[in-house]
């Protein structure tokens, strides 16, 4: 009886780390190039700016040069804690962040479902480029919108004087009014664009719950309270989180249009602070500690939210 002989297996050359990665980014080389201009954006304009950090640590002389001024340490972030100024700058910048999340964050998944009971799919996404609209007017034409008619000849002065007989009210130099106009103006241009999110999450509801509610004998409002909220709970915490972070950035292109004599001296914000201070008053490395110690108030409470979230058993950012 004859054998048939086989031959051994060839035994594989195992690969090192460096050539299984070569292999895979060779393998992967067109999602790669995707987002190659992604990842250069951040390298440009996020990560390579972090090394001018450098100056919050240094009395900087620009005839002296970054690397040959003075070292201070931690000078500039003392002065920051002793200046009354810096800490009016914060409170406001905290005011009218903590205002926008009470009124502005939870406008747009109110908006949301509203737009999601519709059933005329026509009357829908009509109303839908309506309110995404403002998103794509920049603040120059939002604030110069709103001086027009919030000016004392405007047209919200005239129409109170003619219903009520009022008198003008000073809605752009009364520095009682800046923070409410301001709020009103960022849910104004921001709400409709932030329903995108939520419908998007909305999109992903089974309609199966619905029609069990519905045979349970449940109305519309029991229905979105008890299906359609909890179905889009962690994106709202989500996006809840990511808003913690710039409770510090209230946005200096809109703040600093808003801003005249007349209220700078009271409204000032972080950002515009930093401004005046760095650009204006040429206060370089004071500027750049208060504007460091913004990024690191930010990822605390980033990172604070996100374990809050973990706690009480959503998924975080991370």
């Amino acid at each position: 009886m004859k054998t048939q002989l086989t031959a051994p297996p060839i035994k594989q050359k195992k690969q090192t780390k460096w050539q299984q990665t070569a292999n895979r980014v060779w393998k992967e080389r067109y999602l790669l190039l995707i987002g190659l201009p992604g990842v250069l954006y951040f390298l440009v304009y996020k990560y390579t700016p972090m090394a001018g950090s450098y100056l919050a640590f240094v009395d900087f002389n620009p005839f002296q040069g970054i690397f040959h001024s003075e070292w201070v340490g931690m000078a500039h972030f003392q002065r920051i804690f002793e200046d009354q100024e810096v800490f009016r700058v914060i409170m406001n910048t905290l005011y009218i962040s903590f205002l926008q999340i009470i009124f502005a964050f939870p406008l747009p998944i109110v908006l949301a479902l509203m737009l999601n009971e519709l059933r005329n799919q026509t009357y829908k996404k009509v109303l839908q480029s309506i309110v995404y609209l403002p998103h794509f007017l920049s603040w120059v034409v939002v604030v110069g919108i709103s001086i027009v008619f919030l000016k004392s000849e405007g047209i919200i002065n005239t129409l109170l004087h003619d219903m009520f007989g009022w008198n003008a009210i000073p809605f752009l130099t009364n520095p009682d009014y800046f923070k409410p106009v301001v709020v009103l103006q960022v849910i104004w241009k921001e709400a409709g664009w932030g329903t995108i999110i939520f419908l998007a999450a909305l999109s992903g509801v089974n309609p199966q719950l619905y029609e069990a509610a519905n045979m349970d004998g449940a109305g519309r409002l029991r229905q979105i309270w008890n299906i359609t909220l909890p179905a889009i709970r962690s994106t709202i915490v989500i996006l809840l989180i990511l808003r913690l972070g710039q409770v510090m950035d209230s946005g200096f292109e809109h703040i600093f249009l808003m801003l005249n004599p007349l209220n700078q001296d009271t409204q000032n914000v972080l950002d515009t602070f930093v401004y005046f201070k760095g650009i204006q008053q040429s206060d370089y490395s004071f500027a750049t500690a208060v504007g460091l110690f913004k990024g690191i108030v930010g990822l605390f409470l980033v990172v604070t939210a996100n374990k809050l979230a973990k706690k009480f058993g959503e998924e975080g950012v991370y």
